[in-house]
């Protein structure tokens, strides 16, 4: 297949634009390169991607004209649309960015789809649409409209949009509620890669919610798995093929469990400044990923010992330490 992955300079897309071409698809790769956070991990990624059934786009979500012309002198069979403005605390302090990327950007890639008859759009929402929800685990069933961040709202705003579309146009279109995701390559905004940072450095790290905290973790290969087989079963409804997954490791940690796994991996203690919550943030995430389960027979599995082993030995050779 030939494939658009947008964000293929980010996490998530480095990882999987590598996968897909290991599995010989074409791959048209589609990133604005922005600043948010290191620009050279971005280049450093998009260097792994070097290859004959690569191409590399450097275009912004935003750019309505570019988008077009992009979708009308190319032939995708699907697209994954991972590119986002990311992050629940930057948002607070920079909501047109979410607004310019999220929702314009997103409507761009909508309209390419439509235009093209794009036969799958796969897209990341995140786990952030649950906002308060107290019921554990959380489930797609669940209602999600009462976010707590303009960044989860946007990604709210994203899965109505993307109906929206499946139900007028017939576009296959699937929604992915990323559940913290972790490993190699990753962002550096990321509490996971800080606290690395800092035990390295010998600085303290922040503890939000005075260590109180659970998260589902999720391993990067988990995901890309995932996502590899939800791209290939695109939803068959009629009338709206539409569908939204959890992709969450479905065993939430503690937050200072995961720290000492990074402690243990890198052989050193942390300097532990331990704070009130932060403003946007839940106390706990869990995934029910049981329709994961069911419809394309994949449950994340990685151990968070295992992930965060692998983490820090790329981190070291990365940065040199």
């Amino acid at each position: 297949m030939k494939i658009l992955v947008t964000g293929a300079a980010g996490f998530i897309g480095g990882h999987l634009s590598h996968a897909l071409l290991q599995a010989n698809h074409d791959v048209v790769g589609l990133d604005n390169l922005n600043d948010y956070y290191d620009v050279n991990l971005k280049k450093d990624r998009l260097a792994r991607l070097e290859d004959n059934h690569f191409r590399f786009v450097k275009l912004d979500l935003a750019n309505r004209e570019g988008m077009a012309k992009l979708f009308e002198n190319e032939s995708f069979d699907a697209v994954v649309h991972l590119a986002a403005q990311a992050g629940v605390r930057y948002s607070i302090d920079h909501p047109h960015a979410y607004a310019d990327s999220n929702l314009t950007g997103f409507l761009n890639v909508l309209e390419g789809c439509r235009q093209q008859k794009i036969k799958h759009l796969v897209f990341a929402s995140s786990s952030s649409v649950y906002g308060a929800n107290k019921k554990i685990p959380f489930a797609v069933e669940d209602r999600v409209d009462h976010p707590i961040s303009l960044y989860a709202a946007t990604k709210k705003s994203n899965e109505l949009m993307a109906h929206a579309y499946a139900h007028l146009y017939a576009i296959p279109v699937t929604g992915l509620r990323f559940f913290t995701v972790y490993g190699p390559w990753g962002r550096p905004d990321m509490a996971y890669f800080k606290f690395a940072k800092a035990i390295c450095d010998g600085k303290p790290i922040d503890i939000y919610n005075f260590g109180k905290m659970r998260r589902d973790f999720t391993y990067i290969d988990d995901v890309v798995e995932a996502l590899g087989r939800v791209l290939l079963n695109p939803p068959q409804a009629e009338s709206t093929p539409y569908k939204i997954y959890n992709i969450g490791n479905h065993q939430p940690e503690t937050l200072m469990d995961f720290i000492g796994c990074i402690e243990d991996a890198l052989g050193k203690k942390a300097e532990k400044n331990m704070l009130p919550m932060q403003a946007g943030d839940v106390p706990e995430t869990y995934a029910d990923v049981s329709e994961l389960m069911k419809n394309v027979d994949f449950k994340p599995n990685t151990s968070m010992k295992e992930g965060i082993g692998k983490f820090v030995v790329w981190y070291r050779d990365y940065y040199e330490i």
